[in-house]
């Protein structure tokens, strides 16, 4: 079992550069594509570590994190969000790329400094790893939920932030109640869910997925 520690470190490496994508990438279909990418990494961290721990209940939830994040998820976003929505060039933003990603890279090495304390409560050569990456990825996806208007972009983001602390979780809390995991997955779908009917209707009012322009929704005054 001593190929498991590089391989997940390995595995981990790929998380990172994922959440790095997400801040870089400029188009919708970009930001599904590497939320597609860091959930099959931390769906195969899972899996790993359920043959490091020897748990079965890990492995169940890395298999339930398969099924919803990179399948379930993404299918259900395409069909509440209206098509001409993914095709956009650009993502409305408040930085530029540039300097989001030189901010991107300020905060994951934030994280490690963050994760260096907390290492001595924790044991094992797995949490050397996910620790300070899950919480580089958790700090990524705040950040891109601050920085990007769009409500598909903001939900990848938020659902970007489960994936750092669900990667830091299963190395430091292998034996999590399953039903804990199971009610995430569920509370993950029903967010995906609404925000996409939200985004299809803000597009079809008002042709634009910002979540500013929400205020264009409210009723005419009355005369």
């Amino acid at each position: 079992m001593s190929f498991i520690t590089p391989l997940n470190a390995l595995v981990g490496g790929f998380f990172l550069l994922s959440a790095f994508g997400l801040v870089a990438t400029r188009q919708m279909q970009g930001c599904l594509r590497f939320f597609i990418i860091q959930s099959l990494l931390l769906a195969a961290s899972a899996l790993l570590l359920s043959f490091f721990y020897g748990s079965p209940h890990l492995w169940i939830v890395g298999l339930l994190n398969l099924l919803t994040k990179p399948l379930l998820i993404p299918w259900l976003l395409r069909r509440t969000v209206r098509e001409e929505v993914y095709p956009r060039r650009e993502i409305s933003q408040v930085l530029n790329i540039p300097a989001s990603l030189l901010i991107a890279l300020a905060l994951a090495i934030v994280a490690y400094f963050l994760a260096r304390p907390l290492l001595a409560a924790v044991e094992g050569s797995v949490a050397e790893t996910n620790l300070p990456i899950g919480l580089a990825g958790l700090l990524l996806g705040i950040y891109t939920l601050a920085v990007r208007r769009e409500a598909l972009p903001q939900l990848i983001g938020l659902l970007a932030m489960e994936n750092g602390a669900f990667f830091v979780g299963i190395a430091i809390a292998p034996e999590l109640p399953l039903i804990a995991e199971l009610v995430t997955a569920f509370d993950v779908l029903i967010l995906a869910f609404v925000v996409g009917v939200l985004t299809r209707t803000i597009h079809e009012h008002i042709g634009t997925t910002e979540v500013g322009a929400l205020a264009a929704l409210k009723e005419d005054s009355a005369p």
